[in-house]
């Protein structure tokens, strides 16, 4: 049975054919398109659970074919491969809808990683419910539709609209890692000096309310982002 299927846009031949291979012997239904055109074409043209882009292409780039994917189907995990580090390109990459990033050259085992990790966080989405507003975080009760949050059954704590916005997505990630750029870009829409140090800001004060639970803590992923771990 496969894992998956899996679109990939490579536009070089011989890293496009490693990462074809590699993927395909560990299960998964790969379509290997050559450049961000004929990506599109066969992306229009059937169903997959998962886009890898290379986003420095000919005819069309990986940025621009993302927004054309989003357009057409507004839910579909992309993972964006990239030689560029320049954080302007990972914001780029986030606004344009992607689910996570990759700069060449990577080990396959990471490309494969957060691949499973994205497509197991889909499958969950799917099977709770993707509007799930309902969460337990160690000895927390958390509703985000209420914005409360609540410590082994006492009088629930109402958050503030980001705080809530926050938490959620922090939950959801829960045990992986929460990339910084992809909170900026859905929670505050921009990714620069000041909203980066308000979030930091939040985080503090999601801090102060989870210490109370020695099992949960939100850790600082030095130049990623964050994760919300829940000790066993």
């Amino acid at each position: 049975m496969k894992n998956g299927k899996i679109l990939l846009v490579e536009d070089d031949p011989n890293f496009g054919t490693v990462l074809n291979d590699y993927l395909a012997l560990n299960d998964f239904d790969v379509t290997h398109a050559k450049d961000g055109l004929e990506g599109l074409i066969m992306f229009k043209n059937d169903e997959f659970d998962l886009c890898i882009l290379d986003v420095m292409m000919p005819r069309k780039d990986g940025f621009s074919l993302a927004k054309d994917i989003r357009t057409t189907n507004p839910e579909v995990p992309i993972i964006f491969l990239t030689a560029k580090t320049m954080k302007e390109d990972v914001l780029r990459g986030y606004q344009a809808g992607a689910d996570d990033y990759l700069n060449k050259p990577f080990d396959s085992e990471v490309l494969l990683y957060k691949v499973k990790a994205i497509l197991q966080r889909k499958e969950v989405d799917k099977n709770s419910d993707a509007d799930q507003f309902e969460f337990n975080v160690g000895k927390f009760a958390f509703n985000s539709k209420l914005r409360h949050l609540s410590f082994d059954g006492e009088e629930p704590q109402k958050l503030s609209p980001k705080e809530n916005k926050l938490l959620r997505m922090l939950v959801i990630h829960k045990n992986d890692l929460m990339p910084r750029e992809l909170a900026l870009t859905k929670i505050w829409r921009d990714d620069n000096y000041f909203t980066s140090r308000s979030m930091d800001v939040y985080i503090a004060k999601l801090r102060k309310y989870l210490k109370r639970d020695d099992s949960v803590e939100i850790l600082n992923i030095h130049g990623e982002g964050f994760r919300l771990v829940e000790k066993v």
